[in-house]
């Protein structure tokens, strides 16, 4: 007899081709022949930073069990599970730790795990037992602000505040690159030897001789021709994976601030945004331009507000491309930093005849809320895009703690805690009218902290959020990518678990969900949302 999981890996092998063929009809992002594999292999996805998939997910609702725990636990805040070059294994990257996962046979079981340097097993214990009680799986243990804070103040955060691991791409030779601290490390793994599977650094780079004095790394991505690109709070540095002498830098303004990674082209140009200026540079193969003639430019957007959200002003997003190949209009878009963020699309080359501003087209995000509405509708999060449609959420709650965003999130579901926030809407850019429209909008939908994703093969897109009603806690909803309609709900519970902690939103090629909790990632079988030993 054929089992139900060999049956949905047959039904999700037939919708990946079709999804296979509908992206390329819709001219998805090129890959990169230097990342391991075409999605999963860098943060956001793609080098695009689209954090669009091409893998189906079944519709319906179903809940996780109540003492479900991750396979893989990793010590706190896993922002993302990344591909190697073999489907049978992945990288998972925490605040702590580095892990390497086998995922055959629907299984999800960590097979070797290093620490991050100066992190002891201890601290690992430590911060664990800050946000999990095994005898009380469902109650949020941080309970108060201090709490919060006494978490926080534990982790081995680098100097400007970012996550270790936050930005991890991983190569073609299955070594990965992440942050930790002021350094860059690459990662190998071994299958074997006299102490069993590990995992090895095999050199580092020292940022701090090479950043300007206060800044941090806020970024790591790969260049088409197999060269890292790492992004300071003020500067663009091109390395080559071996980690010699830098081949290219650029640094920005002393009153610029730069919080989010890059997106990166197939031609080499590479997009960031600080919270004044979003700039196309352009990587040559010998020069890190500047110039115009090399294709190069700036560009003033709206800015200049301050609001709740972890970096508290400009633009909150990674950039992320729209159009490729034949596409009419290539484009990249990111969220501004206005109180009331507005949807902001540049032309990524020349500027099209008949136009002489280099933003195509702008759009106010209202998220579904009234017109009288006057608090904050902003994100921490990256646009998901998906050919020409782009997907934005508010994180910003109506009240909070008045300390950080970190901290709010850290208290979800405890007695007291602030209310999750609540808005998302759906946009499209029209290519005849070179104009945004809205598509729909959701003022009941909650997208607490997660970046959201988009599976292009079942045009879903998800959240997740939290909701008290009825206990049911923490959810990942899945929106109808053309009618917003939920179609999709995994119920995660009211427990810590559920909290994804700033982490992407992931499905594995047959359709299980690959949750990266808080406490590390776990692979939730769907449908059903069984979670197997």
């Amino acid at each position: 007899m054929v089992s139900r999981f060999a049956i949905k890996r047959m039904l999700a092998k037939v919708l990946g081709v079709l999804a296979i063929s509908t992206a390329a009809h819709a001219s998805g992002p090129v890959p990169n022949p230097y990342l391991a594999a075409q999605t999963y292999a860098i943060t956001h996805f793609d080098s695009a930073q689209s954090n669009a998939f091409p893998y189906a997910v079944p519709s319906g609702t179903q809940s996780t069990p109540t003492l479900a725990f991750p396979q893989a636990p990793a010590g706190p805040i896993n922002l993302m599970t990344l591909a190697t070059t073999s489907s049978d294994y992945m990288w998972g990257v925490s605040a702590t730790s580095v892990g390497y996962i086998d995922v055959r046979n629907n299984g999800f079981r960590r097979v070797a795990t290093l620490l991050l340097p100066g992190v002891q097993s201890a601290l690992v214990t430590l911060l664990s037992s800050l946000v999990y009680n095994p005898l009380l799986p469902l109650v949020n243990p941080i309970a108060t602000v201090a709490l919060a804070q006494t978490f926080l103040a534990q982790l081995p955060l680098g100097a400007g505040g970012g996550f270790p691991s936050a930005y991890s791409v991983v190569d073609s030779s299955n070594v990965l690159y992440i942050n930790a601290g002021a350094q860059i490390l690459a990662l190998g793994y071994s299958p074997g030897g006299l102490l069993g599977p590990s995992i090895q650094i095999l050199r580092s780079l020292d940022m701090s001789t090479i950043l300007q004095s206060g800044e941090s790394i806020t970024g790591v991505v790969m260049t088409y021709d197999g060269n890292l690109a790492i992004v300071g709070s003020r500067s663009l540095t091109i390395v080559g994976r071996n980690f010699g002498t830098p081949k290219g830098r650029v640094t920005f303004g002393s009153d610029e601030t730069i919080s989010n990674s890059a997106a990166v082209d197939e031609n080499n140009g590479v997009y960031v945004v600080s919270d004044k200026l979003m700039r196309k540079v352009v990587w040559t193969g010998s020069t890190l331009s500047q110039n115009a003639a090399d294709g190069a430019w700036s560009s003033a957007y709206p800015t200049g507000d301050t609001y709740y959200t972890l970096f508290g002003s400009g633009s909150g997003s990674t950039p992320a491309l729209m159009g490729f190949g034949s596409d009419p209009d290539k484009l990249v878009v990111i969220t501004d930093g206005k109180k009331q963020m507005n949807l902001v699309a540049f032309w990524r080359d020349a500027i099209p005849s008949g136009f002489t501003n280099r933003i195509a087209g702008q759009i106010p995000v209202t998220c579904g809320l009234p017109p009288t509405y006057t608090g904050a509708i902003q994100s921490d999060q990256s646009v998901a895009t998906n050919g020409y449609g782009a997907f934005v959420v508010n994180n910003v709650a109506t009240s909070n703690t008045g300390t950080t965003p970190l901290v709010d999130n850290l208290l979800r579901g405890a007695p007291g805690a602030p209310p999750a926030p609540l808005g998302v809407q759906r946009f499209a850019w029209d290519t005849q009218t070179h104009a945004w429209s809205s598509v729909w909008a959701r003022a009941d939908v909650s997208s607490d902290n997660m970046i959201p994703s988009v599976s292009a093969a079942s045009n879903l897109v998800f959240v997740n959020g939290f909701y008290p009603t009825n206990n049911q806690g923490w959810t990942l909803d899945g929106l109808d990518w053309n009618t917003g309609a939920t179609v999709h709900q995994t119920i995660l519970g009211p427990g810590p678990v559920g909290n994804g902690f700033y982490a992407e939103i992931q499905y594995m090629p047959d359709g299980d969900l690959l949750f990266n909790s808080l406490l590390g990632p776990m692979r939730v079988q769907e449908p059903g949302g069984a979670v197997l030993p």
